[in-house]
Formats: structure tokens, sequence, C-alpha cells
């Protein structure tokens, strides 16, 4: 169990059955009455965020999460297949669960995968992968105006903008947070 005077953020606790993360708190105290944490808080199982207000002194339940080294195997029609690095076992997650990060894995990746009650919710990915470019139109000679973009296709299946000198079967790095285009490898 966390205390009121444990709440930071980045905090990870249990609030009415379910995982959320402190994105921002602020201690207040008005008048004769007793302090107040107001915090801003987000659903680590919906993505959603919430205000609450928690009493000085109130006790927060700590979740039953776990990060686990996991390899990403293959994609099976709408579910993705990862393996334990430590067990060998393998886990089926729904694209659903992933929110859109999907698109940013290649086989043989490592991940660190978050549970909650065994459960994935999450994953863990590295700032930038590197991927292969699968169909993008092809560069015209001469065609080098600064800024400009097309849509490419990656390995993957997602689709972002590159500068108009990209080629089909080019390495590029890609930010996964953004989803942009950071270089050439």
């Amino acid at each position: 169990m966390y205390n009121t005077s444990n709440i930071r953020n980045g905090l990870k606790i249990e609030l009415d059955g379910y995982p959320y993360e402190v994105l921002s708190f602020e201690h207040s105290k008005v008048g004769r009455g007793g302090a107040h944490i107001k915090t801003k808080l987000r659903n680590l199982m919906t993505g959603g965020v919430m205000d609450h207000t928690f009493r000085s002194g109130e006790k927060i339940s700590k979740p039953d999460l776990m990060a686990k080294d996991m390899q990403f195997l293959y994609r099976d029609g709408e579910h993705y297949v990862f393996m334990d690095m430590e067990s060998y076992e393998q886990v089926d997650v729904d694209a659903e669960t992933l929110k859109g990060k999907g698109g940013y894995l290649t086989d043989g990746q490592e991940v660190k995968v978050l549970t909650y009650n065994g459960k994935v919710i999450d994953l863990q990915l590295a700032a930038s992968v590197v991927m292969q470019v699968a169909d993008t139109e092809p560069g015209i000679k001469g065609d080098t105006v600064s800024g400009a973009s097309k849509p490419a296709t990656l390995e993957s299946g997602i689709t972002i903008n590159v500068p108009l000198f990209i080629e089909p079967g080019d390495m590029i790095k890609v930010d996964t947070r953004s989803g942009e285009y950071l270089g050439r490898q």
C-alpha cells in the first residue's frame, strides 16, 4: 500500500480495480480543512485520462504490474504472438491491446511487455526502430524540394511520410512515439 505522501509523477497505482499512472499532482490546503492531493491519472488499460482527488493520509493500492522481456515472433491475423524469454511460453495479444504499436514490430524483435494480473496491457518499445520500405512512389531525379514528403508503406504494413529521395528497399529509422521519419540507415 502507498500513502498519499508517496504520490509522484510516473507512480503506478490501482484505483477501482484498474491500474493508473500519475501524470501530475498538486498538493493543496484550504482553510481549516485537511490537505488534498489533486491528481491527473492515465488508465493503463484504456488510455483514458481522469482527475482524482485524494485526502491527506489516504491509503492507495499498488497494482500487480510486471514488465517481462519478450520476443515478438509473428502476426497471426488480428493477434500478435510473443514468447517469454525465460519460460519460452507463447502469449497471444490482440491488436487492440497494443494501441497501434504493433506496426513498429519486426520478427524477432525484443520488447518489454507490461502485464496486469497476468494479462498483457501494453508494450514498451525502443524510442526508434529500423524498418525496410516495402512500397513508395519512385523518386524523380532533380526533385529535391526541401521539406517535401511522400507516403511510404513499411514492411510491417504501416504508412508514414518520408522524403522524396527514399526508394523501395531502403532501410529507414522511425520514431515509435510519433511515427516520424528520422533518417536513412
